[in-house]
Formats: C-alpha cells, structure tokens, sequence
C-alpha cells in the first residue's frame, strides 16, 4: 500500500520508501499511465503531463478512474495477477 497525494490537479504521487533503477525518458503521459519519478515516487495519471519519467505501466479500462482515486489523497494497493 502506498500513501498518495494529489499533485496539480493531474496525478497522485507517492513515495516507495527505497529507490528503484530508473531509464529516464522525456514523456507526455495520459490517464491511466503509471510512471517512476525520481527512482523513489510511484506516480499515476488521470491526466497529462510532459516530463522525465520511467514508465511502468498502463491501465486500460479506466470506468470509474477519477471517482476511484477522488479529489485529495488515496492509498493504493499495487499486485501482480
């Protein structure tokens, strides 16, 4: 679970507690696009934004996106299928 905040109006960013291996690249995110910041902040779109970032990943449906992760700060639970 990671604790995050609403930034801008645009995403909800948290930090990992530890540092990941980043590649860095110039990006214009969209909604539903997940994103490393730093090597220490997970960070997740539910809109755009152009800046360096390490992608991780992408999510497809977004039904219900913006009522999920509200107007202030969620906790977010990451797993695997």
């Amino acid at each position: 679970m990671i604790q995050m905040s609403d930034y801008s109006g645009f995403e909800k960013v948290g930090p990992l507690g530890t540092s990941l291996p980043t590649s860095n690249s110039q990006t214009t995110t969209q909604a539903g696009d997940i994103v490393l910041y730093n090597g220490n902040q997970i960070v997740i779109f539910y809109g755009s934004n152009s800046w360096s970032y390490t992608r991780l990943g992408h999510i497809d449906n977004l039904t219900g996106w913006e009522e999920a992760l509200g107007s202030g700060d969620v906790t977010v639970t990451f797993s695997l299928e």
